[in-house]
């Protein structure tokens, strides 16, 4: 004989209210609501900026390229010290001794800075973590800032050491011939060429690409239109309002006065500011692999 299954009863329901479905509606949208990327929305940018500062110092080469302006303006202190005559120990001296390797080394560590999430693919890691990109690359301007900022003070407490060893060694007085001021617009102008690897590296975005065009932007650029305007007097005038590394290097020697911040304005507008933006922006839209 077969066993026979007695019929299963049917579940009753009860009838669907507004608040059953109400509820098993925000179940739902609780559910799918991305509470891990709406928690990433509210990371401080203090936290990134602080990050961005710990990764120019992780690595072995961020490493030796933050201490090598520490190195390089010891070496050129104790080269003036060395080499330079008795009267032209100046502070002025040392502290322009100290800016020039500054002013390749810092605008190499902005390049780095930037192009180091494409070349060492930790971007698709870092936008992931952080999917806002605007506050990504804002943390690393802040961070490459405070960087400069405290290479410019190291270096002149090493040129104000070596001001004063120096007078001791000639038997002189410590001539102190640069004021407040002067030191503020040399701490511009580092800025500025700082704020210009950064560009490059956010417009290339490769390392290599980023230094030789800073490079050539820099160091080969200025000479040639030097040369024009040697040579051509309808280029003359218009000088100072094309070329950025006319008033880029009147701040070495203090602050600018009267046209010659004009001449920084539009000269950093067109070489610095439309750049950049144009960088941030295909930034924004790239692809990240």
């Amino acid at each position: 004989m077969t066993a026979i299954t007695p019929p299963i009863p049917p579940v009753t329901q009860g009838p669907a209210t507004l608040e059953t479905v109400a509820g098993a509606g925000a179940s739902a949208a609780l559910a799918r609501r991305p509470v891990r990327a709406a928690a990433l929305e509210h990371i401080p940018l203090s936290r990134i900026v602080s990050l961005e500062l710990r990764k120019s110092f992780d690595t072995r080469s961020g490493f030796w390229l933050l201490a090598s302006i520490g190195i390089a303006s010891l070496l050129a202190t104790i080269g003036v010290i060395l080499f330079a005559a008795a009267e032209e120990r100046t502070f002025s001296t040392f502290t322009l001794a100290t800016g020039f390797p500054m002013a390749i080394i810092l605008p190499m560590i902005a390049i780095l800075s930037v192009t180091s999430e494409w070349s060492q693919r930790t971007g698709l890691t870092t936008f992931t973590l952080v999917p806002h990109r605007g506050r990504v690359i804002l943390a690393k301007g802040i961070a490459v800032i405070l960087v400069a900022i405290a290479s410019m003070l190291l270096a002149f407490a090493i040129g104000a050491a070596g001001n004063v060893v120096g007078s001791l060694i000639a038997g002189t007085d410590a001539i102190w011939d640069q004021s407040p001021a002067v030191l503020s617009a040399i701490v511009l102008g580092n800025t500025l060429v700082l704020l210009v690897g950064f560009m490059l590296g956010l417009l290339i975005r490769n390392s290599a690409g980023a230094i030789v065009a800073y490079f050539v932007f820099g160091f080969v650029a200025p000479p040639l239109l030097e040369l024009l305007a040697f040579t051509q007097d309808w280029f003359r005038d218009a000088h100072p309002w094309v070329d950025p590394n006319v008033t880029q290097k009147l701040l070495f020697d203090g602050p600018l006065v009267g046209e010659q911040w004009s001449q920084l304005g539009v000269t950093s507008v067109v070489w610095l500011v439309v750049p950049l933006a144009i960088g941030l922006w295909t930034m924004l839209r790239a692809e990240v692999k």
